[in-house]
């Protein structure tokens, strides 16, 4: 099935794999699974694992950016290998910057690595946007802007009052909502950055981003629960992707058992708690 719009390629693929769940992988070559000769040969055996029961992976870019030519070599065969499992790939770079350095970051992202979707900082406003939405959207990619991030020092910025009235974040939903084309699904190919630590936030994003994609970042490791997520999947089960890193990759560490193995159980325990809500 060719689809053309990212919104209907998530909902499809959420429905295929009757998931919501997306893995993090943020390899750090001090702590790679036992037997895993470098961040390739780790982040394949990571998704190899946890394939049965994820929608997709969410690469982290600097913890590959950080190892140089080796890094990217790595990055370039996780989307691969991720692909050929049938997964979706989400890029984790938070880019931003003027209208012509954003559509040389959109060429990267899409065009040489060939992610489904990346995230993006929209604190430069809606010029510095539109590049990076309409290169993801010719070739069928989503974006994710940050609109309420999950760590403790969005407050400093995000919470702030307008003085037109209303909050930082509240504008950066607009903005999303607005950059947003919906497909036949009903989903539209700009979703937000919604951090499951502040799901107090979760009912007003959907007022002000009715059919935007929610990834939802913090779960696990950070503090966030799945439970309380559900006004996330309004729109349907592909409304919402729980993002856990840590949680899942780290998992044996807790759960003992083959790292693999812990990794399955935990990826399934988050799809099963996320799938009864929506």
């Amino acid at each position: 099935m060719t689809l053309s719009n990212f919104g209907d390629r998530l909902a499809h693929a959420v429905a295929q794999r009757e998931s919501q769940i997306v893995c993090g992988l943020d390899p750090d070559p001090a702590t790679l699974w036992p037997g895993a000769a470098d961040v390739a040969a780790h982040c394949r055996t990571v998704i190899d694992a946890v394939a049965g029961a994820v929608v997709a992976v969410k690469a982290q870019l600097a913890c590959f950016e950080r190892l140089g030519a080796p890094g990217w070599d790595a990055l370039a065969a996780t989307v691969a290998h991720a692909r050929e499992r049938g997964l979706l790939v989400l890029l984790d770079g938070k880019r931003g910057d003027v209208p012509v350095t954003a559509g040389v970051y959109a060429e990267s992202l899409v065009g040489a690595l060939g992610s489904d979707a990346f995230t993006a900082n929209p604190l430069l406003g809606r010029d510095a946007l539109e590049p990076l939405v309409d290169r993801a959207r010719s070739s069928g990619a989503g974006a994710f802007l940050l609109v309420r991030t999950s760590n403790p020092g969005a407050a400093d910025v995000m919470d702030l009052e307008l003085a037109g009235g209303g909050r930082v974040w509240e504008r950066l939903a607009v903005l999303a909502d607005a950059l947003g084309e919906a497909g036949e699904a009903g989903l539209k190919d700009v979703g937000a950055v919604a951090g499951a630590t502040q799901p107090e936030h979760l009912e007003r994003m959907r007022e002000l981003m009715p059919r935007s994609p929610f990834l939802l970042p913090g779960v696990g490791a950070q503090g966030g629960d799945v439970a309380a997520l559900a006004p996330a999947f309004a729109p349907g089960r592909a409304g919402g992707l729980v993002a856990a890193s840590r949680s899942i990759v780290d998992a044996y560490q807790q759960a003992g058992g083959t790292p693999a193995d812990a990794a399955l159980r935990e990826a399934e325990r988050l799809r099963a708690l996320a799938w009864s809500l929506g």
